[in-house]
């Protein structure tokens, strides 16, 4: 029995095993030797793992046993208690530090953009607090604890690390009789003997090196001859870029540069996919309970053109070609902090229902920012809709690390030719950017061609052909 619970010890389980105040009963019984007892006493006190408070030992008299039963309820019950910690805090008594999340894998820092709370203001667990904003998506800060907010450690607009406390709450705080004001005055209060040191400061820097100023101008203007400085006008604001910003400009920028775009363009018949859709958009939302849309209808198109056309879903690396058997569709989407573009995994797996559902879920979560990182890691094609916002025609920048992106655009009836006859059509103008270093001219067409057949006759996906 004893060798059992030594094993325990020395191999370091993740479960405290003698963890607790005391070991609540000894029986006697002449099998085990006394040297058990300084053996055991030792394996506590010394556990790899840490045993917290260990305030008593039982000691082990020459031959007794012990009864294990009541010995697990105890450590049971420790360990328990000592295993409930709340993430993304640090406790300090009656007060907590709310502490930045890991951001992702990717990111490394982010901009404190905004606080939703001030300091005298009750707070829930879970509640946001403040936003982060990264290169990619916005994060939530929550409460660890609930209580009142004492202090705010970040100014908006700080950088801010994983770890980097920004606020602390206090759990036993009533906001009614809280001493924000007070410590808000005395903040106020505090800086003005600093504003005086600073300003004597910044006196003599300019009485004592007034001629190192003059020529610090023209040097300015020279090392950015390519961004010149606009001189202030009236009825005008500058406005710092966001990181969201900033990272679109930066991606879209490196993609211009790198690959060898061409756009090849095409013309659709919605007709039948339009007919389709009026005619079983009530018994669709009747049974997935998701509106049936257009956009589903292209994914399953583009997913097909893809498997007729694998280079258009392969990708350069280096002086090597990726082919990949799988599908991730990226759907474009404009929201007013930026553009953000979700992927549907697996999407040669979907029907129409689980590819509408899944688009109206990301559409949600982009208006409310709360799209997550791994939501918007990678994918093989991107299907970009400028129809909504009333677009006829663009030329699309592919999306790295792809290799080519289709565009949407609005639906516009016009009259064509129909069996020798001109009739009103509801037509839309397609557009294919693609990588011209992997993919040639034939397999574009052949792939936009492919598109063009399966929107105008729905039909086809059911036959395969």
């Amino acid at each position: 029995m004893f060798g059992v619970i030594r094993r325990r010890v020395a191999s370091g389980s993740s479960s405290p095993l003698f963890v607790g105040q005391s070991v609540q009963k000894i029986r006697s019984g002449p099998s085990v030797p006394a040297r058990v007892s300084s053996s055991v006493e030792k394996e506590i006190a010394f556990h790899p793992r840490g045993c917290g408070n260990v305030r008593n030992f039982c000691h082990i008299t020459p031959g007794s046993w012990i009864n294990l039963k009541p010995m697990r309820e105890v450590f049971r019950q420790e360990a328990t208690m000592q295993t409930w910690r709340r993430p993304f805090s640090s406790e300090s008594g009656d007060t907590v530090d709310v502490v930045v999340p890991p951001l992702a894998e990717s990111i490394a820092d982010g901009t404190l953009a905004k606080f939703l709370k001030r300091p005298g203001d009750r707070v829930n667990v879970d509640e946001p607090i403040a936003q982060i904003e990264t290169d990619k998506v916005t994060i939530d800060v929550s409460s660890p604890e609930s209580g009142v907010i004492l202090k705010l450690l970040a100014n908006e607009g700080d950088t801010v690390e994983p770890g980097n406390k920004i606020a602390i709450i206090s759990r036993s705080a009533d906001a009614t009789t809280h001493v924000a004001p007070s410590e808000t005055t005395s903040e106020k209060a505090a800086p003005q003997p600093t504003q005086k040191i600073t300003e004597e400061k910044k006196a003599p820097k300019v009485e004592a090196a007034p001629t190192k100023e003059k020529p610090k101008a023209p040097s300015a203007i020279l090392s950015s001859p390519t961004e010149p400085q606009l001189p202030p006008k009236e009825r005008e604001r500058r406005v710092p870029m966001t990181r969201l910003r900033k990272r679109v400009a930066t991606r879209l920028k490196d993609s211009q540069n790198t690959f060898a775009m061409l756009t090849t363009f095409n013309e659709v018949d919605m007709t039948n996919l339009m007919k389709l859709r009026a005619d079983y958009k009530d018994a669709f939302v009747e049974k997935h309970g998701v509106k049936l849309g257009l956009m589903s209808g292209f994914i399953k198109a583009a997913v097909n053109a893809l498997k007729h056309q694998p280079i258009v879903n392969a990708v350069i690396d280096g002086d090597d070609i990726i082919y990949r058997d799988y599908i991730d569709i990226s759907i474009a989407v404009g929201t007013p902090k930026g553009l953000v573009v979700p992927v549907i995994r697996n999407a040669d797996s979907m029907n129409f229902a689980d590819i509408e559902k899944q688009i109206n879920a990301f559409a949600k979560k982009a208006n409310d920012g709360t799209l997550s990182i791994d939501e918007m890691a990678g994918g093989t094609l991107t299907i970009s809709n400028g129809g909504v916002y009333g677009s006829l025609l663009s030329t699309p920048i592919i999306n790295p690390p792809q290799s080519a992106i289709l565009g949407m655009h609005s639906i516009v009836s016009r009259p064509m030719v129909v069996g020798g006859n001109v009739v009103p059509r509801p037509m839309m103008y397609t557009a294919l950017t693609y990588d011209h270093r992997i993919i040639d001219g034939r397999e574009a067409v052949f792939f936009l061609r492919r598109i063009k057949d399966i929107v105008e006759d729905p039909r086809r996906l059911l036959l395969d052909i």
